[in-house]
């Protein structure tokens, strides 16, 4: 069994107050029967960090943020041998964790296929106050704690580990896109919003074998890589013909099965125009409230018996798919991994924040130094 020289204290990364991200240096937390203390590799920013980053919204602050991380475990209970899925575990696996529903709540005892709902949840990450510092992954150290949902992928490099969250999220939008619409090789589905949700679900719809791929966004570089993630074709969202050319790549009829990534309201009330009669919508670009948006339901709803769906995090299975998805996008030769085009080290997460804001890159994240 692998052995590792654990530290007296570590460095962690608290958001103080919005817009500024404190190091820390504090004792490592004991390790219980039922725990799990993981160095830290990698993690990448998600969009509700950046949210809670800019304002503080959910009255988080002070708060270790972080919950799309991996790292290498080095201190094990002795009472934890298994990952969630029967995997053994060991001191030296790499592992990420998942979403831990509270387990008292109506939809934890009576709705177990729709758990990820439960109110009551935590994410390793997205818990506030002092009394949960080590409990996110912005940091050397992490610890998971006592019921963790924990999985174990030493099998996959760091880079594409710490792309398994926000594939989570994707494989989960995909399973609810199934349920009301039927994906065909030659079938037309729009992406709207080439972010790193938006291009890690249109490598997955690649990956169902779908063609017809059209990505749709305002910035050419994310088209690009669009292209370079399996679409067959690219629209930009600001051409004041957007909807027509969308139109002529579908025969005028316009896609199929649209999947609303952005988190703007003016683009998700844009997307109704690009759906046909008959057509499928997949809302998952608003994991915040970002406000309203608008539609007509004569026009975009009732005329076209458009179906609709939303989709909110994911469920356990998801995380297990999500492994597979991302192995088989490389043997596909996807450059899935090319979404991570800034790394920052622990003492930079101001300005990987900002950079997150500035859009310049696609995935952001922390990355341990060696």
């Amino acid at each position: 069994m692998a052995q590792f020289d654990i530290p007296k204290t570590a460095k962690i990364s608290v958001l103080a107050e919005p817009r500024k991200m404190v190091l820390k240096e504090l004792p490592i937390p004991e390790i219980g029967d039922d725990e799990i203390l993981v160095k830290v590799e990698g993690c990448g920013i998600c969009g509700t960090d950046v949210h809670e980053f800019k304002g503080d919204p959910f009255g988080y602050c002070p708060v270790q943020l972080g919950h799309e991380g991996t790292g290498t475990i080095v201190k094990l209970g002795k009472n934890i041998t298994k990952d969630y899925t029967g995997k053994p575990l060991a001191v030296g696996d790499k592992i990420v964790t998942g979403l831990k529903p509270c387990g008292e709540c109506d939809v934890c005892k009576f709705k177990p296929e729709i758990v990820h709902l439960c109110e009551g949840g935590e994410i390793f990450g997205l818990m506030p106050g002092e009394a949960n510092y080590f409990n996110g992954w912005f940091g050397e150290y992490m610890k998971v704690n006592a019921g963790g949902v924990v999985f174990n992928v030493s099998d996959m490099d760091r880079d594409l580990r710490i792309l398994i969250e926000p594939a989570a999220v994707i494989v989960h939008a995909v399973e609810q896109a199934k349920k009301i619409f039927d994906f065909k090789f030659d079938s037309y589905v729009l992406v709207q919003g080439c972010g790193p949700i938006g291009l890690l679900l249109l490598a997955m719809v690649r990956c169902l074998g779908v063609r017809n791929i059209i990505a749709c966004d305002m910035d050419e570089k994310r088209l690009a890589m669009a292209k370079r993630l399996g679409a067959a074709y690219t629209v930009n969202a600001g051409a004041a013909d957007a909807t027509e050319q969308v139109k002529a790549i579908t025969g005028g009829l316009g896609a199929e099965m649209l999947f609303q990534c952005t988190g703007s309201p003016k683009a998700a009330s844009k997307a109704w125009s690009y759906v046909r009669r008959g057509g499928s919508y997949c809302e998952l670009g608003f994991f915040v409230n970002n406000g309203d948006t608008t539609y007509n339901p004569h026009l975009d709803l009732c005329n076209k018996e458009v179906k609709v769906i939303g989709s909110w995090t994911y469920q356990a299975q998801d995380w297990i798919q999500s492994f597979s998805f991302l192995k088989e996008a490389q043997d596909r030769g996807l450059p899935v991994t090319d979404l991570l085009t800034h790394k920052y080290p622990l003492d930079k997460m101001n300005e990987a924040m900002e950079m997150n804001i500035s859009m310049e890159g696609l995935k952001i994240a922390f990355v341990a130094e060696d």
